[in-house]
């Protein structure tokens, strides 16, 4: 997991005040890189590098042209190619932004033994799976049929909520949201820090899983909410840091 040294993420000085007059508060813009190949399938996606799709580059465009008018003096990625290029674009509007920073502590979470699969292969197997299970102990004998593969899809579907909504619960050889959370509230506070030294803009190229902290932090949610947020692909969001 590559982070950085915020310690040596600094410039002079002089450097900065040529930049602009020092502010009493800073912005961090945070969004949610655009739809990738994966995202379209819907396959986990992990730390898996999908490229975005035709409409995810009209995505990215569209953030873009919505922050066009802001002021980024940092920009913030992850080592995977749907963060640079939706950053990329947001970037082509911010010729003022003088640093760009990797920081894979903001990287999507890990689905472990899960990527590259589609949802539906989850569905089956797993409901599959708990057939057997239950068949084993003549739970479910008197099912057939439709009414065998409508438990199946019931069954994998939950399944698939506990892996894709559940905070502790983590893959195999992957990784829970509570761990996603872990590292992103590390990497926050080295962020917050580094902003009120520095008082600069920062922009955060970041993904759907490590944005719930994120949003979590500056909007005041539960877990359970956060849990529940859906975080879009075509805008951001906009938090205020006192420096």
């Amino acid at each position: 997991m590559k982070s950085v040294n915020f310690e040596k993420v600094v410039w002079e000085k002089k450097k900065l005040e040529e930049k602009h007059k020092p502010r009493k508060k800073c912005k961090i813009y945070i969004f949610r890189h655009a739809q990738t190949y994966y995202n379209r399938d819907h396959k986990f996606t992990g730390w898996v590098d999908s490229k975005l799709t035709p409409l995810g580059i009209r995505q990215s465009k569209k953030v873009s042209k919505m922050m066009k008018d802001k002021k980024i003096d940092v920009a913030f990625r992850t080592r995977l190619s749907r963060s640079h290029d939706t950053l990329k674009e947001v970037m082509k509007y911010h010729p003022e932004c003088f640093m760009l920073v990797q920081d894979d502590r903001m990287i999507e979470r890990n689905y472990g033994d899960w990527q590259h699969k589609s949802h539906t292969n989850f569905i089956h197997k797993e409901g599959t799976d708990d057939y057997k299970t239950l068949l084993h102990w003549h739970k479910i004998d008197h099912l057939h049929g439709e009414e065998r593969e409508a438990f199946v899809k019931t069954v994998g579907e939950a399944e698939l909520k506990i892996i894709r909504r559940s905070y502790n619960h983590p893959p195999p050889n992957g990784e829970s949201v509570k761990m996603v959370c872990d590292r992103v509230n590390d990497f926050l506070k080295d962020l917050i820090k580094f902003i009120k030294v520095n008082k600069v803009n920062v922009a955060l190229s970041a993904h759907g899983n490590s944005m719930r902290p994120f949003r979590k932090y500056f909007e005041k949610f539960s877990v359970h909410d956060m849990m529940h947020l859906e975080n879009p692909w075509d805008d951001y969001f906009e938090y205020e840091i006192k420096v």
